[in-house]
């Protein structure tokens, strides 16, 4: 008599990469969207933060390696610094990174006041210094 072979059932209630994808987007829209003036707007088949029409912070779902990660502006040296000091949770992002914007992986133990941090800062970088000037530093 032959054995049935039974493949693992996932578990109930266990993430998917799609499910933890959603639920990231939803964290990053609630800090982007505090932010004053802020919009969603989808471009490129990717979610994107602006400020006045220029982008601040890129989600990408399936980034490189199909990891979800945001993408924002950093000021001069801060892209080499986060990178060198942590490339498990940083890197350097395709297209916009020889402009000085960083990577940050939303998959893995994600610091989500980091994430709040590095928002806020690529938002005052892209802001009209009015409304920076509304967003602590």
């Amino acid at each position: 008599m032959r054995s049935c072979a039974s493949r693992a059932a996932p578990r109930r209630g266990a993430d998917t990469g799609a499910a933890v994808a959603k639920r990231n987007l939803g964290r990053l829209r609630r800090i982007c969207l505090a932010l004053p003036e802020a919009e969603e707007r989808e471009t490129w088949e990717e979610k994107n933060f602006r400020v006045r029409g220029k982008i601040f912070a890129l989600h990408m779902a399936e980034g490189r390696d199909g990891r979800p990660a945001v993408w924002c502006k950093a000021p001069p040296g801060n892209q080499a610094h986060l990178v060198g000091a942590d490339p498990r949770r940083f890197f350097v992002p395709p297209y916009f990174g020889h402009k000085g914007w960083v990577g940050l992986w939303l998959d893995r133990g994600v610091d989500w006041r980091e994430v709040a941090v590095v928002v806020a800062r690529s938002y005052r970088l892209t802001a009209p210094k009015r409304l920076a000037a509304l967003v602590a530093s």
